[in-house]
């Protein structure tokens, strides 16, 4: 993605968190990440995966869209919490998405359980990542296009499923594939770096005002630390570790929001958790 970083970066100021990279893992997933109670989940456009803490797969769903009634074919960024895992789902196609679903999986076995009543005028044209808030008791999505609908963040109450509104990033991200909540904060990252001139992409902090009309946004990290520039994807915080796990792929050349092609010497993307120890 050809987008620069250059105006948040120097408005909005640097974080003190520290992030040192302390492992690779690769995954059957190019999406998002989440982990709760020792196991990881990694979620594939079209796929889910449940690993243990080691990460040999205990659990897979290559069909995870059954029993749609509207066309869907795209899962984002996911989270878990108390074993029931929260995925934006839609039809995205170069670039466009439609019929958003906020649905809840069983953790255990990948399927469907619910769906939340999508608020079709909220203004929220795609979502590329799902985060749960327990401390407010609210689930946010995020959506990637690069147009002001992309500045929010959108909420849903965690109990009811009930919208409750949109939060205005300032100054917003852009190209977002993933928000995850920590401790207060909500961090979403950004495919704002260029693969084809080794630029890399971002993670920003988003600090909820005490009406949540508004979050301020800040600098988290500046991921030049991976294997090779890519694509990052979803994030998720190991808390009884204090770890970050971010996943990113590599080696397909992503037009519109699509894998078509590849770089030289590679004849498949790779996707891969990278995971990092925080001191905060």
């Amino acid at each position: 993605m050809i987008v620069t970083a250059l105006t948040l970066c120097g408005c909005a100021g640097q974080s003190a968190g520290q992030y040192q990279r302390a492992d690779v893992f690769p995954v059957a997933g190019r999406q998002g990440i989440c982990v709760e109670g020792g196991y990881y989940w990694v979620s594939g456009s079209k796929s889910l995966t449940k690993y243990d803490k080691n990460w040999n797969v205990v659990a897979e769903n290559k069909n995870p869209f059954e029993g749609y009634t509207l066309e869907v074919n795209h899962i984002g960024d996911i989270d878990v919490y108390k074993n029931e895992l929260y995925l934006g789902v839609e039809h995205f196609m170069d670039g466009v998405g439609k019929n958003i679903q906020v649905a809840v999986y069983d953790a255990d076995t990948l399927k469907p359980k619910r769906v939340f009543p999508f608020k079709n005028d909220t203004g929220q044209k795609e979502c590329s990542g799902i985060a749960v808030d327990p401390d407010s008791r609210t689930v946010y999505t995020c959506s990637w296009i690069d147009d002001e609908s992309s500045d929010y963040l959108y909420m849903y109450d965690l109990d009811k499923g009930d919208y409750k509104g949109k939060m205005k990033m300032e100054p917003a991200p852009k190209w977002l594939q993933g928000v995850a909540y920590d401790q207060g904060k909500l961090y979403v990252t950004a495919d704002d770096g260029d693969a084809d001139k080794n630029e890399p992409d971002h993670m920003y902090s988003v600090e909820p005002s005490a009406d949540k009309k508004t979050g301020k946004v800040v600098s988290e990290k500046t991921f030049d630390d991976v294997i090779r520039q890519g694509e990052i994807e979803g994030l998720t915080f190991d808390g009884e570790h204090n770890r970050l796990l971010l996943l990113y792929n590599r080696g397909a050349k992503i037009i519109a929001g699509m894998p078509k092609g590849f770089y030289d010497g590679y004849h498949e993307e790779i996707n891969e958790v990278f995971m990092y120890n925080m001191t905060k």
